[in-house]
């Protein structure tokens, strides 16, 4: 079978996306909307960091239904579920005990004034009273909350597929029409409200990962999805400024900005599929290397951005400044911290790094 790369680009591109996205929350809302370290609302990251929400964690849910279809076409089950443990249940264990606290303690210092030592903030990190978001200390999931829900989801799925097997053997979605693909926002919307814990929605991201195994992994609609994608990038542009504009600028929020939120990604998903296939579609030993690197990355990214963050808000440079040198500081020494434990057998197991195959 071959490799669509730009499935893997894709990925570890939003993933990188991350750097600039989570720097740019510390100058997000107001003080009390929610992150580990808060300087000021600032309109231009506040509007980047509204842009970029709705769709980059939705397409992550929707690549890893494609690439569990690629997957299970050479594995069973038991081996699909085997590496899910491995990949995905190993390491939001080892994150939640050992990098999620560096984070929690930092807000804890940042906000509260905390003065004891950071093993000492275990005990408020298990016994605090918290929204689970963690931002001003206590117990959280932090950003591993995504390896917990696709873990989920991705058990759920199996089910879902032995099933669908069971009872529709035949049933496809290649002949989908452009303009259905559109109204599949419908039932993602409805799902928005299915087991929603904290704004995030497992339900949400079952359809998608769904979507993503049964649609978007059918050749016949990534040909569409490409070409239609001028099409998607203007729905995608359109729904994005109006949406930004009434969130930011407007302070809107009712159910239509929901379904204006849940429409926006959505389109963002199809746009970014489209024109992934067509410009996207390429290997390089650097497409490679970010291709593996992307999901340790992604573990590892957060806690050194927060404490990056921390210091830097000190030095008086400036929002921009403090901005780009948060990203190249937690850029630079999470790709070195990477080199580190990639080489280090138990870390590897821990963060999910998989053996290379010669």
């Amino acid at each position: 079978m071959e490799r669509k790369y730009f499935i893997d680009n894709l990925r570890w591109m939003a993933i990188l996306l991350l750097f600039p996205f989570h720097a740019s929350q510390i100058w997000s809302g107001g003080e009390y909307s929610g992150f580990y370290i808060w300087s000021h609302t600032n309109t231009a990251l506040y509007v980047f960091s509204t842009a970029v929400y709705p769709w980059y964690m939705a397409l992550l849910f929707v690549i890893a239904g494609i690439s569990c279809k690629y997957s299970l076409q050479i594995r069973t089950n038991r081996q699909f579920i085997g590496e899910r443990v491995k990949k995905l249940l190993v390491p939001f264990l080892f994150g939640l005990l050992v990098l999620v606290p560096v984070m929690t303690y930092v807000a804890e210092v940042f906000f509260n004034g905390y003065t004891g030592t950071y093993f000492q903030q275990y005990g408020l990190f298990f016994t605090k009273e918290t929204d689970l978001t963690g931002y001003r200390g206590g117990f959280t999931p932090a950003h591993l909350w995504f390896l917990l829900y696709l873990f989920l989801v991705s058990l759920t799925a199996i089910l879902i597929f032995l099933l669908q097997k069971k009872y529709l053997p035949e049933w496809k979605a290649d002949h989908l029409p452009y303009f259905c693909m559109i109204l599949l926002f419908v039932p993602e919307w409805i799902g928005q409200y299915i087991l929603n814990i904290g704004g995030k929605s497992l339900g949400q991201f079952l359809i998608l990962f769904l979507f993503g195994y049964y649609i978007f992994s059918e050749e016949s609609i990534l040909k569409k999805l490409q070409r239609y994608r001028f099409a998607s990038l203007f729905l995608f542009a359109m729904s994005g400024g109006l949406y930004t504009y009434l969130y930011c600028l407007e302070n809107i929020r009712n159910i239509g900005m929901v379904g204006l939120y849940i429409f926006y990604g959505w389109t963002g998903i199809i746009a970014l599929i489209g024109v992934g296939r067509s410009k996207l579609n390429f290997h390089s030993r650097l497409s490679g290397y970010l291709t593996r690197a992307s999901f340790p990355v992604y573990i590892l990214h957060m806690p050194i951005l927060v404490v990056a963050g921390f210091f830097v808000l000190r030095l008086p440079i400036g929002v921009a400044g403090q901005f780009l040198l948060i990203v190249l500081i937690s850029f630079v020494a999470t790709f070195l911290i990477y080199e580190v434990v990639k080489r280090i057998p138990v870390l590897r197991f821990f963060l999910g790094i998989a053996e290379r195959r010669l």
